[in-house]
């Protein structure tokens, strides 16, 4: 269990705290009535899907000794055009080391399909993942 305490500061900023005192602030974007001048909270549902399957692929990847130094990945939010207002897709593109032997690629993209976040999210969400092998 972890507990994340979050204070509103007005105009649509929150202060989110982790107990390592690490602090993420989020603003409603600029189509929601606000500046968008950070992270919205589905701007972070989409971070933590990248971060997920990056850090669940890392952790693979430093166990079987390969190196994934330098990879990074592109995520897009889709959000629905009518009410409620939701995402509707998440397209994310992953940019990998090419010198991982084909082995690694394919135990690295099963590995990612282990991401608790993809799994926690709503299954009329499409998440279209794409692994380039190109840095």
């Amino acid at each position: 269990m972890i507990e994340i305490q979050g204070q509103y500061l007005g105009k649509k900023f929150v202060d989110l705290s982790h107990p390592s005192g690490s602090v993420i602030r989020t603003d409603a974007p600029k189509d929601n009535l606000g500046e968008g001048s950070a992270f919205s909270p589905t701007d972070l549902v989409a971070a933590a899907l990248g971060s997920c399957i990056l850090t669940i692929m890392a952790n693979l990847s430093e166990r079987s000794g390969w190196d994934l130094t330098g990879t990074r990945f592109s995520i897009q939010k889709h959000m629905s055009k009518d009410s409620p207002r939701r995402i509707v897709s998440l397209p994310i593109e992953f940019h990998l080391p090419k010198s991982l032997p084909v082995e690694a690629r394919v135990k690295l993209e099963l590995a990612a399909k282990s991401c608790p976040v993809h799994h926690s999210l709503h299954p009329d969400i499409e998440v279209k993942v794409i692994y380039s092998y190109v840095i």
